[in-house]
């Protein structure tokens, strides 16, 4: 099956960023049977933590800019961007390191998911 991923990266080489320190998406089609994957695009979107402070209006414009995406990959989210991104039905691993390692532990948990169901 494919899955769109919206990865948190500052290189495009490691899952490091923090959903709302976040200022660019790569997103991937990922496919769990081959466990392969191929860069699409990367989206601009302005971070939604601007040092303490959380803006509302921000953190639901950048869940709107990733509503097609069925997963995002993150080093570290909050409880209020989670929420935000799962009311646009996008499911959220807190998984950092090298993105090929952390696209197949996630794909590797969707498909494993699926069978227990």
């Amino acid at each position: 099956m494919s899955y769109k991923i919206a990865i948190a990266t500052t290189d495009g080489k490691v899952v490091n960023q923090h959903f709302g320190r976040a200022s660019v998406f790569y997103i991937v089609n990922a496919d769990s049977e081959g466990r392969k994957y191929t860069y699409l695009e990367s989206r601009q979107v302005t971070p939604v933590c601007q040092g303490k402070e959380h803006d509302e209006g921000k953190l639901r414009e950048a869940a709107g800019l990733l509503k097609d995406c069925n997963y995002v990959l993150v080093s570290q989210i909050g409880e209020g961007a989670r929420y935000a991104l799962e009311q646009e039905k996008i499911k959220v691993f807190e998984i950092p390191g090298f993105i090929e390692d952390s696209i197949k532990k996630l794909l590797s948990y969707v498909e494993v998911s699926k069978l227990l169901e």
